[in-house]
């Protein structure tokens, strides 16, 4: 088994409870922000996609709340919380 498929199996068996308001948003206006393409690339998730009119879209559902984006955006173009109590990652490896 490859490292890759190894992760991906661990993270696999984690438990994603989502929110009733997503945790991290793109901010209005933002969608084609050039400091999203680091988000479509370093997510570890795989969360951020382009669609066909060059526009960043974000699915939060599976978010491993690491930060990753939010380092590599920034304030100015994410909206990014941690999500409300008893939603979000549950982490069941290690």
């Amino acid at each position: 088994m490859s490292e890759n498929s190894a992760l991906k199996a661990k993270l696999g068996i984690d438990v994603f409870k989502p929110g009733k308001v997503a945790h991290i948003k793109i901010k209005p206006g933002r969608e084609k922000d050039a400091r999203l393409q680091a988000a479509i690339l370093l997510c570890p998730a795989g969360l951020y996609r382009a669609n066909e009119k060059g526009e960043v879209t974000l699915t939060t559902d599976g978010c491993l709340e690491c930060g990753t984006c939010l380092v590599a955006c920034g304030i100015e173009v994410l909206d990014w919380n941690y999500p409300e109590g008893g939603t979000g990652v549950q982490y069941r490896y290690g």
